[in-house]
């Protein structure tokens, strides 16, 4: 459950720098990214630029200390025939774990995806990321694919499972 304190709400451009301070949070951990050094707003900005609440939402979830977590919608392959298919990336703020929000997050977003013409949704998670797999199968979603070693995180290799659902 979200914080009582807390609401979903379409991402602004004032919202770019927390939610790159999010993301960056995760890269040391090596579970949730691929990136290996912290990216900047400036980078992030085209990616920010590409989401639209009628088509390609991004959400925040803002509580009174700020914003603690984001969920973004991103075309799979930019060829017509994928257009109702769409990767979905949550993240939550390490002090914001463990209270629902990624769960909340899920829920809306496939209960949205309908409305915004999208009938299939993806998530590409480390295989190692077992608490990000078991939220997404807890959903109805299954593996759709294995990608053995594709990533190399700190002299590990790492495995991607795309876990996906239509809605």
């Amino acid at each position: 459950m979200v914080p009582v304190a807390a609401t979903i709400r379409d991402a602004t451009p004032a919202d770019l720098p927390p939610i790159v301070a999010i993301y960056n949070e995760t890269i040391p951990g090596r579970m949730v990214t691929a990136d290996l050094t912290a990216v900047t707003v400036d980078q992030r900005r085209p990616w920010f630029e590409r989401h639209s609440p009628s088509r390609r939402p991004l959400w925040v979830v803002e509580s009174t200390g700020g914003i603690v977590a984001w969920l973004s919608f991103e075309s799979f392959d930019g060829r017509p025939a994928y257009d109702a298919t769409v990767e979905i990336s949550l993240y939550v703020a390490t002090a914001a774990h463990r209270q629902g929000i990624g769960t909340v997050l899920l829920r809306q977003a496939l209960d949205r995806a309908p409305q915004l013409g999208i009938r299939t949704l993806l998530g590409f998670i480390f295989s190692h990321n077992l608490p990000s797999i078991a939220l997404f199968e807890r959903f109805g979603f299954a593996t759709w694919g294995h990608y053995p070693d594709v990533a190399e995180l700190d002299g590990v290799a790492r495995s991607l499972t795309v876990l996906g659902q239509r809605v």
